[in-house]
């Protein structure tokens, strides 16, 4: 399955112009924090482009918060790559560190970290800022969005570890997608870059929760398509692709095939709902400025399902062929070049 292919979404997001200014002073902080420990590691890095992917999905973000979500976004996508399948024992660090990341937003602002590696303390520092700002109900709610996706990020790692990866179901495993995607976090993230929140009777409202969810699927399902060839590269069984494979008993075309229609079907839901967000502020009888403040944060969605979608097209993440210490390192079943959990 190509990483270019191709779906058909009726809108677009625009771009940050704060991209090029945010881009250099990121790369910056991500070699100055020991975020990538070698060239090799900082040459692949710099191939994701997630400075691109931050200012497609925050596209109003001022320069300097832009410089503060690109930073954010290393630490889940570099976290994400530090299991190794050749060191089941490697599971075990992976949850500790995991259990810090967690526990970080759940203290005072600008607490030590307890368990001390790169991400940690780069995690410590972009939380102070992160939150800034925010209201108690917000971070709350984030550092819940987060900690879902960390502890299923924890799951998969340990399936990996104990060799169960890829024997989920279909139906599990689409549960299992849309807290591995790590999209509810993110699109809460959303708020803190253009500065509002989402009403929270809103927040709670049936149709507000499976927007975010339909959005989490649609953007997981397109995800596991772009990102095929890397994952069948590592062996990893936690694609969908794969999973419609094992469970139909299918071909790799047929499996693509059925994972493009469900992401699709994903996408139709997720549009046709959006079209009940006027009424849903009815019922709650929402005034003008928190409707404006829903309907900001309907568009973060959009950003989140467009801008990923335009990233992933191009990101040298996902490409098909590695060479050198990348392709060494994925053949291995490792994600990454450099370790981040020790100092």
């Amino acid at each position: 399955m190509p990483q270019d292919v191709l779906f058909d979404l009726p809108f677009r997001t625009p771009v940050s112009p704060h991209l090029e200014y945010a881009r250099e002073r990121h790369l910056r902080w991500v070699w100055d924090r020991g975020l990538v420990r070698s060239e090799a590691g900082f040459a692949e890095y710099q191939s994701w482009d997630l400075s691109e992917a931050a200012a497609r999905t925050y596209p109003y973000a001022s320069a300097d918060d832009l410089v503060l979500l690109m930073n954010w976004f290393s630490l889940a996508f570099l976290f994400d790559d530090q299991f190794d399948a050749g060191r089941p024992d490697r599971a075990d660090r992976v949850t500790e560190v995991a259990r810090e990341l967690i526990a970080t937003p759940l203290r005072p602002a600008g607490t030590e970290p307890r368990v001390a590696c790169p991400i940690t303390l780069a995690w410590a520092e972009v939380w102070e800022s992160l939150s800034s700002g925010m209201s108690l109900t917000w971070q709350t709610r984030f550092a819940a969005s987060w900690g879902r996706f960390l502890v299923a990020h924890c799951e998969e790692v340990d399936l990996a570890a104990r060799g169960l990866a890829g024997t989920l179901g279909l139906d599990a495993y689409t549960e299992f997608r849309r807290r591995t995607v790590g999209i509810h976090h993110s699109i809460d993230a959303g708020e803190r870059s253009s500065r509002f929140e989402v009403p929270a009777a809103a927040m709670a409202h049936p149709v507000m929760e499976r927007l975010r969810d339909l959005a989490a699927d649609t953007i997981g399902f397109m995800n596991d398509i772009h990102s095929f060839e890397r994952e069948r590269r590592r062996g990893d069984g936690h694609n969908l692709i794969a999973v419609l494979r094992r469970e139909r008993a299918c071909t790799w075309e047929e499996a693509a095939a059925e994972a493009y229609r469900m992401t699709s079907d994903c996408l139709e839901e997720y549009l046709a709902l959006e079209t009940h967000v006027p009424k849903m502020c009815d019922e709650l009888g929402l005034d003008a400025e928190e409707r404006d403040r829903v309907e900001k944060g309907v568009e973060a969605i959009r950003h989140w399902i467009n801008g990923n979608y335009e990233w992933a097209l191009t990101t040298g993440r996902y490409a098909a062929d590695k060479t050198g210490p990348v392709a060494t390192a994925e053949l291995a079943g490792r994600g990454a070049v450099d370790d981040l959990l020790t100092m």
